[in-house]
């Protein structure tokens, strides 16, 4: 920072590009006050202009700096302040304007050529983390208080700190959603536990239920939107933070400890003694967890290098892009299959029930699966005829071209079907779930389900569920009271031969995949993943409905229960969330709940 303010002048604006998880506010500011300069931040904005205006003037009249927060919000006023420094005649030498903005394609191209531009990369590694936290940490902030808890929790807060930034790299086994935890975070908590200690009555020691809520729930808590991800915050500081952390048996992973030190030197001389590399276990993740962030860095790249590639045709020998994807769609066409003829449909369901929950679910599948069959029919009908020349090639149908070229989804088939790594495979799963709705009007209700390969998996639950509170109803069974329930059976899908008994009622569901643990089939229950051993797949899942007010008898479920979350797709969202599965467990849940563990639909 100061060799920047150093080569940088008071015409010269310096540019900070924000990357997430790291503002260079706070070390601005800190430059500023070892200089005894005014510095005036203000964040810009609609309407921000004419303070803007009004703090530039005072800056340069008395050599203060300005600080212009998130740019790329007030795009109109960047061309007016570079006019203003570069052509007002009488400016304080002193003066320096610092400028942070996330990278945008209309910023001022002028005012990035004239400017001193830089970046804050947040740190890559525990080691380096903690690093860059404890050199923003003065030895009079290490002393502020005289209480032996100081010391570890200010430690704690900021091993916390880098945890939650660093499973960030691990995709949706870390966050389901990337948080932009930055400095800001770490400041807040650090100054509530400073606060909360100054507070504290000695006798009765440290709240640590207040002490948990502040960070799970308001101070980190307070930018997570995923219930699920407020579940993994809560847990890390239900697990780290209590008066075990105070013992010398205490380690947040074996070699990663508390140090004792008494000066700011002390801590960074055992922060030098931190493994370059971590291994994911640090943040309570499966050592496998960084053959999933390797593969994520490498297909990023590859995209990356296609995105770039040039469209055009090429003029050299082998085979030209339109002959490869009109090779492609005549072998997509004879695998396509028939439509569905409506009369047909209908006739089945009549027979079936045409009103039996399950066969309503069944024909709005369909529906939509026709939807899907007749779009992609039509557009490589279409694109066949484009190639030739006998129609324009309009911008879907180049989409189409671009993209089955690049074993991508074209647009128009995503909007109205499903996500999926490449072409390939989601013409497989096309025609796996058209199998599946095809043999179950067809030739009966099967046995288990594939629950991958429906549209609206809930609407699947909702529709057993209702079934089974019909067939409870002289229990006086109502379906808002009806909870769904499960038990993973011992069976694979080849040992499924008959449906669930009657008296229970519900499915039999298959094709689940455990992303982040394994699973034990002897004594059915969670285990640790296999080396290298990404996904796992579950036996066969019975799925019921049990009645809230009679839940089933706690006598009989060996062992701690995990509440798992089952998603359609490995993206965790809101969106793709399904519902959640108990699973046994030998160790405390709060471990899976570390470890990411989830159920994925489909592992592509």
């Amino acid at each position: 920072m100061e060799a920047m303010w150093a080569e940088g002048d008071n015409r010269i604006p310096l540019v900070c590009f924000l990357s997430m998880g790291s503002d260079p506010t706070e070390n601005i500011e800190r430059l500023a006050k070892t200089k005894n300069v005014p510095c005036r931040a203000i964040s810009m904005g609609q309407g921000q202009e004419v303070h803007a205006r009004r703090l530039l003037t005072q800056s340069m009249q008395d050599g203060g700096w300005l600080l212009l927060q998130n740019c790329h919000l007030g795009l109109n006023f960047m061309d007016e302040l570079l006019d203003t420094l570069t052509t007002t005649e009488t400016m304080h030498a002193g003066c320096r304007t610092w400028i942070t903005t996330e990278v945008h394609p209309k910023f001022p191209i002028n005012l990035l050529q004239s400017s001193i531009k830089f970046t804050n990369e947040p740190p890559q590694g525990m080691k380096a983390g903690l690093k860059r936290t404890f050199s923003s940490i003065s030895q009079e902030q290490l002393d502020v208080s005289n209480m032996p808890q100081w010391k570890p929790l200010l430690y704690a807060v900021a091993f916390l700190h880098t945890t939650v930034q660093e499973r960030r790299k691990f995709g949706p086994l870390g966050w389901n959603i990337p948080y932009e935890f930055n400095q800001a975070d770490f400041t807040a908590s650090v100054q509530f536990v400073q606060n909360h200690l100054d507070e504290m009555d000695i006798k009765r020691g440290v709240n640590w239920s207040c002490m948990r809520y502040m960070l799970g729930e308001v101070q980190y808590g307070g930018r997570v939107t995923d219930d699920l991800d407020k579940r993994l915050l809560n847990t890390f500081a239900t697990v780290w933070f209590g008066e075990i952390m105070f013992s010398n048996k205490f380690c947040f992973y074996k070699g990663y400890v508390i140090p004792q030190g008494k000066t700011i030197q002390d801590i960074l001389q055992y922060i030098e003694s931190l493994p370059l590399v971590d291994s994911p276990e640090v943040f309570g993740l499966h050592s496998n967890a960084d053959i999933t962030y390797q593969t994520n860095m490498a297909n990023e790249t590859l995209n990356t290098i296609v995105n770039i590639q040039p469209k055009d045709s090429g003029g050299g020998g082998g085979e030209t892009r339109e002959s490869t994807v009109q090779r492609l769609a005549n072998e997509m066409l004879e695998k396509l299959p028939p439509d569905y003829i409506p009369h047909e449909v209908k006739a089945r369901l009549q027979k079936m029930g045409a009103i039996q929950p399950m066969n309503i679910f069944l024909r709005q599948e369909i529906d939509r699966m026709q939807q899907v069959l007749a779009r992609v029919r039509s557009t490589l009908t279409d694109l066949k005829l484009a190639i030739d020349g006998t129609i324009i090639m309009s911008e879907d149908l180049r989409d189409a071209l671009d993209n089955m070229y690049d074993a991508r989804i074209p647009k128009l088939w995503f909007k109205i079907s499903w996500e999926s790594a490449t072409l390939g495979f989601w013409f497989t799963e096309l025609l796996e779930r058209n199998q599946q709705f095809h043999t179950w009007i067809f030739d009966g209700r099967p046995n288990q389900f594939w629950m991958t390969g429906f549209f609206n998996p809930q609407g699947f639950l909702t529709a057993m569920r209702q079934e089974t509170t019909r067939m409870n109803l002289n229990k006086g069974w109502a379906l808002d009271s009806v909870i769904l329930y499960n038990e993973v059976t011992r069976m694979m899908k080849e040992d499924v031969s008959a449906p669930p008994p009657a008296e229970i009622g519900g499915v039999y569901v298959q094709g689940l995949f455990l992303d982040g643990g394994g699973w034990d089939k002897k004594n059915v229950r969670l285990m640790e993943s296999s080396p290298k051993v990404l996904f796992t797949l579950l036996p066969v899942v019975h799925v019921y409905a049990i009645s809230a007010s009679a839940p089933p008898d706690p006598k009989k479920q060996q062992g701690a229960m995990y509440s798992c979350p089952v998603y359609k797709k490995p993206r965790r969202t809101d969106l793709t969330y399904i519902f959640s599965m108990c699973l046994k467990t030998v160790q405390n849940p709060d471990h899976w709940t570390l470890r990411g563990v989830a159920l994925l639909c489909d592992s592509k």
